[in-house]
């Protein structure tokens, strides 16, 4: 009997696909065994102990884009101190043009170039890093410091979130 009932739930689980891989990268969805959030938060973790250590209030937020094209992404943010560190900038809102700018051109930001000038709605600031993955790209931005700062911060964070995409990719 328990034989029985172990065939019909593989029969089952094969019939509604439970048994491939349709979620793993070469099928555009998620890689396999990365729990993102559980990723994110410790992506955004390092990216707030680095930011604690410089001294550097502000805002940042770590993302997965699945593809080659950005048509959707999962993402988390953290704020260390305030998001409005000078009380009229909300950095949080620069981490988010940040990773936007980097959706679309799928490089680091502020890397414009005359063939790709900076969009209406980008600042074209430097803060957010990017990298390729199997099945898509992760990325992190942060705001509040120096770029030079917010790219040190973010590249914490990112290293964490490719390692965990690729664990193959040495850093970059």
């Amino acid at each position: 009997m328990l034989i029985a009932r172990m065939v019909v739930v593989a029969f089952c689980l094969l019939a509604l696909g439970c048994g491939d891989d349709r979620d793993g990268p070469a099928a555009g969805g998620t890689a396999v065994g990365v729990d993102f959030a559980r990723t994110a938060d410790r992506a955004l973790e390092a990216m707030r102990t680095r930011a604690t250590t410089m001294k550097v209030n502000g805002a940042g937020v770590v993302i997965h884009i699945t593809g080659e094209v950005t048509t959707a992404w999962e993402s988390r943010m953290v704020v260390v101190g305030s998001f409005m560190p000078k009380g009229e900038t909300n950095v949080l809102a620069i981490a988010y043009t940040k990773a936007a700018e980097m959706a679309d051109t799928l490089k680091d930001s502020g890397t414009s170039t005359p063939e790709r000038p900076v969009k209406r709605g980008e600042n074209g600031w430097k803060g957010g890093v990017i990298r390729k993955v199997p099945g898509g790209y992760v990325l992190a931005a942060f705001s509040g410091g120096k770029s030079e700062d917010d790219v040190a911060i973010s590249q914490d964070g990112l290293e964490i979130l490719g390692h965990a995409y690729d664990p193959r990719s040495a850093s970059k």
